[in-house]
């Protein structure tokens, strides 16, 4: 199986308009045009019956002591984890692609709406819900996909992974407003197949050039 995208090379930088975050004269850093971008996909194994799309960032500071501290950065070598920009799943096995902003055009305060979405698919929340939690302004349920916003002082250069599996089931067994942990979980046992298309992005300008 195979996974590409017009929005970018993979493993290259990613466009500020696919990004939630950009960088601002006046502010550091601003919300960005946050498109979600072009994917299309082939080769899907016989016998899938439903695809689920992950993008994640791997490079997020397990310790928030540094992030976005002027005049300090977030050392390369601290440990990192996963954070989900985007969880979608229940894409019909018909479907072979996602048109460029079909998903997301700007960033929507307190989140996007879900998790019904197109194509009868169901979007899980990113993780911008717990980074959010407590901003009186911004905390929601982010639904669906909020793009790259990465710590304006990061040593590291963030990588985004978009991840298609193939699924030998129609429905994922998750209810509500899922999380990508949980939709991991559950597809367990279930991935005929999977494909990946990344890149990547930092908000750092000594790393920008």
């Amino acid at each position: 199986m195979k996974l590409t995208s017009t929005s970018w090379t993979d493993g290259g930088r990613i466009p500020a308009r696919h990004a939630a975050g950009k960088p601002d004269a006046a502010t550091t850093v601003t919300f960005s045009d946050n498109v979600s971008p072009q994917l299309a996909w082939s080769g899907a194994p016989p016998g899938t019956k439903s695809f689920a799309l992950i993008c994640h960032d791997p490079d997020v500071p397990s310790r928030g002591d540094d992030v976005n501290q002027p005049g300090r950065e977030v050392p390369a070598d601290l440990p990192r984890v996963d954070f989900f920009h985007w969880v979608l799943v229940d894409l019909p096995p018909t479907l072979s692609g996602l048109a460029e902003g079909e998903f997301s055009r700007g960033f929507t305060p307190r989140g996007k709406p879900g998790p019904a979405s197109l194509h009868g698919a169901r979007q899980g929340l990113n993780d911008y819900t717990g980074w959010f939690a407590a901003n009186a302004d911004m905390s929601g349920s982010y639904h669906g996909y909020d793009g790259p916003f990465p710590p304006f002082n990061d040593a590291l250069l963030h990588r985004y992974v978009f991840t298609l599996f193939a699924l030998d089931l129609a429905r994922l067994s998750v209810e509500g407003s899922f999380t990508g942990a949980q939709a991991r979980e559950a597809m367990r046992g279930h991935v005929l197949a999977e494909a990946s298309f990344g890149g990547t992005y930092t908000l750092n300008a000594r790393l920008a050039g």
